[in-house]
């Protein structure tokens, strides 16, 4: 019979699972150094050098503190103010007024009155020393790749379109505000030789970085087949084959691809697993383009059809992702499609995409409140007009 560990020991082992020497060392030479630079890269050394003795350690330390508090957001920052001055008040208060300490110099005795603590109070101090080290290295580490993630953020925004297009009487205009830094939502504007004006919408599951980097994999490929000038059902079938072998199994994308002719209004469109747009015609009546297959990513075989539709003089044709119609209030109530298509014909008369986009993220945002969106928001707009 195989005797089971005392539950102290199991817990001991598996608190100091993967415990390297090496790599506590370097928690002190290395993570400790590289957080030191991190906060004082905006000090000014040379100056501090040239400071006297007395003055250089006490202005150094306060500039330091200064760097990382402001590194803080204010509310946190006020947090670790309380939690600094409540540390002072703790050590007054464990003071225990002043003790003699001789010294046996042959043959003088010096006698020396130093502060004596509450006995555990240098355990206490030694405590907070050692979270306040583990505090400064781990938001140190969360400002780096936080400012790693904004680059990563001004890159992916670089690489939508920007501003309003326009194709014949038509004006198109995209607009998307991620959930977290970087987002996997996405969409494209893009001009054809022949005169057709391709707009795509699409949403890479889950969020963050991995469906970033999917979704910037999505667009190359994407511009590269559009490039080639294949018919539609093949371009996406071909985008399916390539996300299936470059993407993880678990990863998926739902996109909507569309060719808009300017010539006559007509709309060629594939839809795979996306939310079918909605068409707002001049009548107040919205359409839905129905229809479409699977997500990219899904199946390696996966088929897909075309259909048509016409946006006429007057209407709007609105792509979204589902981040728009599942946005919850606080009490977990979603926006819907009903309030976007409220939002849609409380601006019937609005021909404008971008002012029509940006009502839609409004009305989302107003119904979410003060409370953090779940998922990204992205809406694209193509309208019609006569001029």
């Amino acid at each position: 019979m195989v005797e089971k560990p005392d539950p102290p020991k199991r817990f001991f082992d598996e608190y100091t699972r993967g415990f390297d020497r090496t790599e506590f060392q370097r928690l002190f030479t290395r993570d400790t150094a590289d957080a030191y630079r991190y906060f004082s890269r905006g000090l000014d050394l040379n100056a501090l050098a040239l400071a006297p003795w007395y003055k250089r350690w006490p202005t150094h330390a306060r500039l330091f503190f200064i760097a990382f508090a402001m590194r803080l957001s204010p509310a946190r920052r006020v947090l670790y103010a309380f939690a600094l001055i409540s540390a002072v008040i703790g050590l007054v208060q464990l003071f225990d007024g002043f003790s003699t300490v001789r010294f046996f110099l042959f043959p003088f005795t010096l006698e020396l009155y130093l502060p004596a603590w509450v006995e555990g109070t240098s355990w206490m101090v030694l405590a907070f020393f050692a979270i306040h080290l583990l505090v400064l290295m781990e938001v140190a580490d969360r400002l780096s790749l936080k400012g790693e993630l904004e680059v990563a953020r001004d890159i992916q925004l670089a690489m939508l379109p920007f501003g309003l297009k326009e194709a014949g009487d038509a004006r198109v205009f995209g607009t998307t505000r991620p959930a977290n830094t970087v987002g996997g939502d996405f969409y494209d504007i893009l001009p054809l030789e022949d005169g057709r004006l391709l707009v795509a919408l699409g949403d890479v599951a889950d969020k963050g970085s991995p469906a970033a980097l999917l979704m910037a994999l999505l667009l190359a490929m994407l511009r590269t087949l559009v490039d080639e000038g294949l018919e539609s059902t093949r371009l996406i079938a071909r985008l399916n084959v390539q996300i299936c072998k470059h993407s993880p199994g678990s990863r998926f994308i739902t996109f909507f691809y569309g060719l808009y002719n300017p010539a006559d209004g007509s709309l060629e469109y594939v839809n795979a697993g996306h939310l079918p747009p909605m068409v707002r015609r001049t009548t107040g009546e919205i359409e839905r383009l129905e229809g479409g297959g699977m997500a990219l990513g899904m199946f390696e075989n996966a088929t897909y059809e075309s259909r048509r539709a016409t946006v006429g003089i007057g209407d709007a044709l609105v792509l979204y992702t589902d981040g728009i119609t599942e946005a919850e209030d606080r009490n977990g109530v979603a926006f819907e499609d009903e309030a976007l298509e409220a939002v849609l014909r409380d601006r019937q008369a609005e021909s404008d995409p971008e002012v029509l986009a940006r009502a839609i993220i409004s009305a989302v945002e107003s119904h979410a409140g003060d409370l953090r969106l779940a998922d990204d928001l992205t809406v694209a707009i193509l309208t019609r007009t006569n001029s």
